[in-house]
């Protein structure tokens, strides 16, 4: 399902568009919940994605894009979510209107 949208969406972009993307992957049942995908998850589909668009757009598309993880990212799993490799960065909500904790995922990111 995530490799058809993706497909979709970026149909008809040369290799260049790609690369200067930003793709952002929550996953549905994570939307306004408070619930957050598993780390291990959230980098397996993010992976996916990226392998979408090598398939799509080739080596350097995909080393160039950057997939970000957003689904209720917070002080507490930040640090989990921006370790994992296919994991570019984080998609922040709620979380980015509370100074302290949106300063434990800042620097969860400059550490990931």
């Amino acid at each position: 399902m995530v490799r058809g949208q993706i497909r979709a969406c970026l149909e008809g972009l040369a290799p260049e568009q790609m690369a200067g993307l930003v793709i952002a992957y929550e996953p549905v049942w994570a939307i306004g919940t408070g619930e957050v995908c598993e780390a291990g998850e959230a980098d397996r589909v993010c992976g996916l994605i990226r392998q979408t668009v090598r398939e799509m757009a080739g080596d350097a598309a995909a080393d160039a894009v950057r997939v970000l993880y957003g689904g209720s990212v917070n002080d507490t799993n930040a640090a989990e979510l921006l370790a994992k490799p296919e994991i570019d960065g984080a998609l922040v909500g709620g979380a980015s209107l509370k100074a302290d904790s949106f300063s434990v995922i800042c620097k969860a990111a400059a550490q990931g």
